[in-house]
């Protein structure tokens, strides 16, 4: 699984209040167009940079990938680059690197992404090779097998061999979440990885990856006619393919607490993950949610963190945690807050503090002056993910999958603007209790004593 960090920010948001008005906010161009196939095409229009940004967004993650097939998408995700019968494995590397681009993709819970970032020039290069692969892939049993070797060796990396193990995101969902498309490891099991055939790959391919249940994404220096032309040329001619009908993933909030302890072999300090279930998708309490995050884990300035790590001395670090981004989610999400702690406390304490951080919120409120802090923030955040083209594309690809619009873009921030003092306090009251919080307390294994002894003669 792949990350990337866009550090270009704009400059303007410096003095960005969040008060603006709409004359003052930036609105991203967009435009759409369907095909006759389904394929959604979201452009926008940027003649800053002689480049371009695209993303393929297929409604495919790790909740709907099959039973038994845990991290599946994950696996997917993998076999997309390694080539097809007219592109052979490199061919894709090759088309964007060589003119000094650069590509990506990603697993989420509701949608796997392909991203990619290159000179305008090689735009229709890279929609070919997005097309032919959406055709079909090179399907073989040598490049299945090398696939699921690179993703165990990925999960030994990043989670078996690593402090923590990535308990905070894999595990805390698995007691968190009731149905098993919420609560299964989708970064993949090795059973399940090996149980996978070359049938299953197929299957999985003409299920998920058709033009019907894809969108693409197009940010950059080109017209939108132009842009809407080339997909036409590219993508028109592939047909659309009957989707599954997606299960019920819907859950309520939890009714009881959930705590659990487990040990690490590799970690130096003990850690603690506390995760509430958050609001629906696009619900009345989604924005005050996402806000109500922000000010209490997100940063230095961030309540837990002055109260817990400055404050109280008991934390060493606090953040929260997720899988994907405030408003990239269509399913039953976390709001986690994850926290290495001292040895001299405990789990008990750690949750004492953050209960009392909720509870000052509950009677005390928030300030204007430090949601008005929290807000811009938020909004800087939001534009400077926007400004690079390669964001720009993936984010408006995602919200279309996700909303059915990609035009939220713009209508986020006036969301975030609306926020009231009264807004976090009750969705504090509602998600952020005991009932609906799942807790891991990660400890290290004692160490057995190692220091030299004196042996008399």
């Amino acid at each position: 699984m792949r990350h990337f960090i866009f550090p270009t920010v704009l400059f303007a948001l410096l003095s960005f209040s969040s008060q603006a008005t709409q004359l003052d906010r930036w609105q991203v161009p967009v435009a759409m167009k369907k095909l006759d196939n389904g394929l959604t095409v979201v452009v926008s229009e940027d003649r800053s940079s002689p480049t371009v940004g695209v993303s393929v967004v297929y409604r495919v993650g790790m909740r709907l990938e099959p039973r038994n097939r845990s991290g599946f998408a994950h696996l997917f995700e993998h076999l997309m680059f390694e080539g097809s019968p007219n592109a052979k494995e490199g061919v894709f590397d090759k088309v964007i690197t060589g003119g000094g681009g650069r590509y990506n993709g990603s697993t989420g819970p509701d949608f796997t992404n392909y991203i990619a970032l290159a000179p305008v020039t090689a735009l229709e290069p890279i929609l070919w090779l997005e097309a032919d692969r959406m055709k079909t892939l090179d399907f073989n049993p040598a490049t299945l097998k090398n696939q699921k070797d690179v993703v165990k060796e990925e999960i030994r990396v990043n989670v078996k061999n690593q402090p923590y193990g990535g308990f905070m995101w894999i595990d805390i969902g698995q007691h968190a979440f009731q149905k098993w498309e919420n609560n299964h490891d989708g970064y993949g099991s090795f059973d399940d990885l090996e149980d996978a055939s070359l049938q299953d790959v197929m299957a999985f391919h003409h299920d998920y990856y058709g033009p019907n249940n894809a969108v693409i994404g197009i940010a950059g220096d080109i017209a939108a006619a132009e842009a809407f032309e080339l997909v036409e040329k590219y993508f028109g001619g592939i047909n659309a393919r009957p989707t599954p009908k997606a299960p019920d993933y819907s859950e309520g909030l939890n009714k009881q607490e959930k705590r659990l302890q487990q040990t690490d072999e590799l970690a130096q300090v003990p850690a603690i993950a506390a995760a509430w279930k958050m609001p629906v998708r696009g619900s009345k309490d989604h924005a005050p949610m996402a806000v109500l995050g922000e000010l209490l884990g997100t940063g230095n300035a961030s309540r837990f963190y002055q109260g817990l790590v400055k404050g109280r001395e008991i934390a060493l670090n606090i953040d929260t945690h997720g899988l994907v981004g405030p408003w990239e989610y269509d399913g039953p999400t976390l709001f986690t807050v994850f926290a290495l702690y001292k040895p001299t406390t405990n789990a008990d304490a750690v949750l004492s503090a953050l209960d009392e951080e909720i509870a000052k919120l509950h009677s005390e409120g928030v300030g204007e002056p430090e949601l008005a802090r929290v807000k811009t923030r938020m909004l800087a955040g939001w534009y400077k993910h926007l400004e690079p083209f390669i964001g720009r594309a993936d984010m408006l690809a995602k919200l279309h999958t996700l909303w059915g619009d990609a035009n939220v873009v713009n209508t986020i921030p006036t969301w975030i603007e609306a926020i009231t003092a009264a807004d976090l306090q009750r969705v504090a009251k509602t998600y952020l209790t005991p009932t609906n919080r799942t807790v891991i307390d990660r400890v290290p294994v004692p160490r057995l004593n190692t220091a030299p002894t004196t042996v008399s003669k």
